[in-house]
């Protein structure tokens, strides 16, 4: 389907996500055995399915040279050797490029790994490295790898060296860094690793000096919790991971109990002109490769295109991980090898069938990319919540019921087509909704 632009806005407001994590998927070793193989090429065949799934931009996790699980950087100029060569990743982006699908990378700049070459370097001169100040440590003190000096690691993990991002010969190496891969692989976007503890004027420069090189260049940040607007902003990122609405989905939904999400949505998108989210399009989804997959996190695996019904529905960019869509289950744990798996070739069922409805839902609806959020009816077991946008309305209906549920609520409209179908609901008398089920009620009448 054709890329959908409502109001020349920005491409990412009304676009589909879908995100692969290429060492776990393509069968990479985790560790670096510096042996070259074109696993990335595999992505080639898998873009049929994309475009039948209706997603029109990949988010791409690591896929340059590191130790092991692609966050603990090497080199930043060179795709891992595990899976190819920068010829090889600038084929892929290309191939997804004429299928209609943007591409976005993993930007790492909190941290490297310690085979990362100014490291390397000081581990080896020590103080007289041109490189120690591109880190934060100390010769006074001494690592858990006896390496004679002391570094600061991610979190306490000191296998990941946080970057001095204070210092500018650093900040000007990721600067020329990125616009690399702009030229070179001609990239559309990045999401921000652990963004939220980012140096916040490199976020600045960063937002700054890519809206200079290439139109529309996306940034996206992860932020696990707190306030999103401290780098969602017109300075840093125009977008972050919506982690609240993540937990209220799944959460919501195994307890019985749609006000936790209802909450949520209210509170971030609500009509009211405090709600601190209002406008703005955060990253929606309810899986990704840290944490476990959603057929996994739910009780009732009846109720997956529920959790999607609200990916979709609620005011967000949707992101789908792989091979979520047609159900795969993975169980959060030490390593998260089991969250990346490799997958041979994408598979097709009923869910599958459901999100690609979702999906060109989303992207030809100005309602689902733009509209506010009010509240048409809210019960424990079900709810119907609207999108209203300049006039186009979609009222996104959830039974969570093991029964047929009869709502009797105000639609201030005689029908509507559900989206997800094409099959029409007369709302005289109330609506019918099936057990476990979603709609997407455009109103047409």
């Amino acid at each position: 389907m054709a890329e959908e632009v409502f109001d020349n806005s920005p491409w990412w407001e009304s676009a589909v996500f879908y995100q692969i994590y290429p060492l776990g998927m393509c069968g990479a070793p985790f560790e670096n055995d510096g042996v070259l193989e074109h696993r990335l090429l595999k992505v080639l065949d898998w873009i049929p399915h994309l475009q039948k799934l209706n997603i029109n931009a990949v988010y791409f996790s690591p896929l340059f040279e590191s130790d092991t699980h692609g966050y603990n950087t090497r080199d930043y100029r060179k795709v891992d050797v595990r899976l190819g060569t920068n010829d090889d990743l600038k084929t892929v982006v290309s191939a997804l490029h004429d299928a209609g699908i943007r591409v976005i990378l993993d930007g790492v700049f909190n941290h490297v790994g310690r085979g990362f070459f100014g490291f390397k370097d000081v581990q080896e001169k020590k103080w007289d490295s041109p490189y120690k100040d591109w880190f934060h440590l100390s010769f006074d003190g001494n690592s858990d790898y006896n390496d004679g000096f002391w570094y600061e690691g991610w979190e306490g993990a000191n296998d990941l060296v946080k970057l001095n991002l204070q210092n500018p010969a650093v900040t000007d190496y990721l600067m020329d860094s990125v616009k690399y891969w702009i030229d070179e692989f001609g990239i559309d976007g990045l999401r921000l690793d652990v963004a939220y503890m980012v140096d916040r004027e490199f976020l600045k420069r960063l937002r700054r000096e890519t809206s200079q090189w290439k139109k529309d260049f996306f940034l996206a940040g992860e932020m696990i919790g707190g306030d999103y607007n401290q780098i969602m902003n017109d300075e840093m990122c125009h977008s972050v991971t919506n982690y609240e609405c993540r937990k209220g989905i799944y959460s919501a939904i195994n307890s019985l109990n749609l006000f936790e999400i209802c909450h949520s949505l209210l509170r971030q998108f609500g009509p009211e002109q405090w709600c601190p989210y209002r406008g703005k399009h955060l990253l929606s989804f309810v899986d990704n490769h840290d944490v476990a997959r959603i057929a996994t996190e739910l009780n009732d695996e009846r109720n997956l295109p529920i959790a999607y019904a609200f990916v979709f529905g609620q005011p967000g960019i949707p992101v789908v991980y792989y091979g979520s869509e047609w159900g795969i289950r993975g169980e959060k744990k030490p390593g998260d090898k089991e969250l990346r798996p490799a997958i041979d070739k994408p598979e097709w069922n009923d869910l599958t069938t459901t999100i690609a409805a979702m999906a060109k839902a989303h992207r030809e609806s100005p309602a689902l990319c733009f509209g506010d959020v009010s509240m048409r009816l809210l019960e424990n077991k079900h709810c119907i919540f609207e999108r209203n946008y300049n006039g186009d309305r979609v009222m996104v209906a959830v039974n969570l019921e093991d029964n047929e549920y009869h709502a009797h609520f105000d639609a201030q409209a005689g029908r509507a087509r559900d989206l997800i179908t094409g099959e029409w609901h007369d709302f005289g008398g109330g609506l019918v909704m099936e057990p476990h089920c979603a709609y997407f009620l455009h109103v047409e009448d």
